[in-house]
């Protein structure tokens, strides 16, 4: 007969089989270029993957090295390029995540597994929001959020949650909703418990105010979809009319597109994705792109420009030529979430128009990647180089440990940049001091 363990001794081998990982981890050689992990992650540090860059799929290499969170450190503090400057802007949060800003400058963050929505409005002169308030309450693990229409005076306040899209009536410095929600259309749910799968859903629209799109990630890591109830109207982006009406498929083979963005000139829908697991430390990086209509991007049979996935051989070989190659590879495994294009006029002339982007963190890599907030350049320009540089870091320490993951982004009234943080449970602030 088995004997159970005295707790002290379960926990104490568990600490134990952790620090065994993490040093085994820690002497390993670096990444060979261009891939990278937090030992080099540095503000200003360039990054540039290519498709030939890639290593062939090794599917049994695939560990789990998923953080265990601590408190921030005393000596610890996220690090920026030279001339800016980070404030903890909000503290005591419950597991906050997405982030957006209304066209007053309140900036509303979704505390998505308490079914929260908040507002903070202003900034102190010490860098922390100047009021909090509860907007609404009672959602089902809330994300997305948009104001609709654009300009000055929004009358809606769209949510998305995991199985629904909602709406509040909304003037200009609503603190509070006004009466229940409008349910506009149901999606797919996801998360443990509705369904299962990524149950992260974000909202935007298109500059015609005439189409409001949807992600919805896959049920599965890289299930084979053809057939599946489980992944129907999943891995992809989903198009409606304003009031949830006339449901179509934007564009598909996305595993998960965390976070959406219009691009403010062009009005080409971006997006932010994480990619497959369980094909190496360096397979599937995940990206960022801009989203054809209509157009396909792998999942799950192909991947990265038309790799066949080794666990679905033979699979639609017609397919092979309509993978489109994302704009930007990341590292594999950052997990990227929110994306925004920077429009604020805090920051230097350069970073206008910019992508940023929170990349939360692997949980499969052997040296840990990610826990950063990525710019992507654009120079104005509507097209990305392929490049992208480490922006806000510094959340895991010198041995592996891990105190902060970003999530959602949002350019404050004043051009500064909100960063949520559901690791440390609040929302860090990046202001440009240097003029």
């Amino acid at each position: 007969m088995r004997h159970a363990l005295p707790l002290f001794l379960i926990v104490l081998c568990a600490f134990a089989s952790r620090r065994v990982r993490a040093e085994e981890a820690l002497s390993a050689a670096p990444q060979p270029p261009p891939f990278s992990d937090f030992r080099t992650q540095a503000p200003g540090t360039v990054h540039r993957i290519r498709l030939s860059d890639l290593p062939p799929p090794d599917i049994s290499n695939s560990p789990d090295n998923g953080p265990s969170m601590i408190p921030r450190p005393a000596s610890a503090w996220p690090k920026v390029p030279p001339g800016f400057k980070v404030d903890l802007y909000a503290t005591g949060l419950k597991n906050p995540r997405l982030m957006r800003t209304a066209p007053n400058g309140d900036v509303f963050l979704a505390e998505s597994h308490v079914g929260t929505i908040l507002v903070f409005r202003g900034i102190s002169g010490d860098g922390k929001a100047v009021q909090t308030s509860i907007y609404a309450t009672s959602l089902r693990d809330p994300f997305g959020i948009a104001f609709y229409p654009a300009g000055p005076r929004p009358q809606w306040l769209y949510v998305a949650n995991t199985d629904s899209v909602v709406r509040f009536p909304y003037q200009s410095g609503d603190l509070k909703a006004r009466g229940e929600p409008q349910t506009l259309t149901s999606v797919p749910g996801g998360g443990l418990l509705r369904g299962g799968g990524h149950w992260t859903r974000d909202l935007a629209f298109s500059h015609d105010g005439q189409t409001m799109f949807v992600s919805v990630g896959s049920h599965s890591n890289v299930d084979d979809s053809d057939g599946n109830p489980l992944e129907k109207d999943r891995a992809d982006i989903l198009a409606f009319t304003p009031e949830g009406r006339n449901k179509r498929v934007y564009a598909w083979g996305i595993r998960n597109a965390v976070g959406i963005a219009v691009h403010p000139t062009t009005g080409r829908l971006w997006a932010s994705v994480n990619e497959r697991d369980r094909l190496g430390d360096n397979l599937v990086p995940d990206y960022i792109t801009h989203i054809e209509e209509g157009g396909f991007y792998g999942w799950p049979w192909w991947y990265m420009g038309g790799t066949q996935d080794p666990r679905h051989p033979g699979k639609h070989p017609e397919l092979k030529s309509k993978v489109i190659t994302p704009d930007v590879i990341l590292q594999p495994h950052n997990a990227s979430l929110e994306m925004l294009f920077y429009d604020g006029a805090q920051f230097p002339a350069q970073y206008r128009g910019d992508i940023f982007a929170s990349e939360h963190g692997s949980w499969n890599r052997r040296v840990r990647t990610g826990y950063e907030v990525i710019r992507v350049p654009l120079g104005q320009r509507a097209e990305a180089s392929g490049e992208y540089e480490d922006f806000l870091t510094g959340f895991v320490t010198p041995n592996g440990d891990v105190w902060g993951r970003p999530v959602g982004i949002a350019v404050a009234r004043d051009g500064s940049l909100l960063v949520s943080d559901d690791g440390g449970e609040c929302v860090w602030r990046v202001s440009y001091t240097r003029k």
